[in-house]
């Protein structure tokens, strides 16, 4: 069975210095969490080879500096959490390191790789107050993740959790928390266009543009430019 080591050293062996520049148009510098430069496609391949990997070895990897690694570790967490064959004891390991650990998950992909599967499925069926608690944080990946995780619900056309948050985080300074917000909003009008309408015209003003132009992409063009006038 692989393990965090042999891991690390496979990505390793897959880094390109062309990728890592190209990656430098994505992501502000940071010189605490290097890219070595390795194709994200390869990351996922990788990680649908280690999706039962011990949960110590998935916090192992989260540990590293390295973005990829990172990034393996929260597809190996969504992946997993999502896969039809995964216990429930697992799921909620799973659920629980994403949590506690979320200081190493700080960045929009790192969200976006777990946080629907690892998060937003646990609390299908179970309260869901702690989506509460990470959209007051102000730490912007936790709100970022509360946001995310509705996609879980959005599937079932449970709709009420994703309006709630985007409710509370309409004016949200952070641009990755806008843009989660505008695609939470698009998703929900797909199930309720009325909705979704009645929530922009109330609370257009405090959405970003970004914001409002994503959620209101599938309105017909006439509804968008009414919309979008009242910003």
């Amino acid at each position: 069975m692989a393990d965090a080591e042999s891991l690390i050293a496979t990505l390793t062996g897959m880094a390109d210095p062309a990728q890592r520049e190209k990656y430098r148009r994505y992501f502000p510098p940071d010189p605490d969490a290097p890219f070595i430069g390795v194709r994200m496609g390869s990351v996922f391949a990788l990680a649908k080879t280690a999706i039962d990997l011990p949960l110590a070895e998935i916090e192992r990897l989260l540990a590293e500096p390295t973005h990829e690694v990172r990034a393996l570790a929260c597809s190996i967490m969504g992946k997993s959490a999502a896969h039809r064959k995964t216990s429930e004891e697992r799921r909620a390991g799973l659920y629980e390191l994403y949590l506690r650990r979320h200081d190493r998950i700080d960045q929009w992909d790192l969200v976006d790789l777990a946080a629907r599967d690892a998060v937003g499925e646990h609390l299908v069926d179970r309260d869901r107050g702690v989506l509460g608690e990470l959209a007051a944080s102000p730490f912007w990946p936790e709100r970022r993740t509360a946001l995310v995780a509705t996609f879980a619900f959005l599937k079932q056309g449970d709709l009420d959790d994703a309006y709630d948050l985007a409710d509370r985080l309409a004016g949200d300074s952070e641009p990755f928390v806008q843009k989660a917000i505008g695609w939470v909003l698009r998703a929900a009008g797909d199930h309720d266009r009325e909705r979704l309408t009645r929530f922009i015209e109330r609370r257009a003003r405090d959405l970003s543009r970004v914001a409002l132009r994503a959620a209101i992409e599938h309105h017909d063009p006439h509804e968008r430019a009414r919309l979008l006038a009242i910003r």
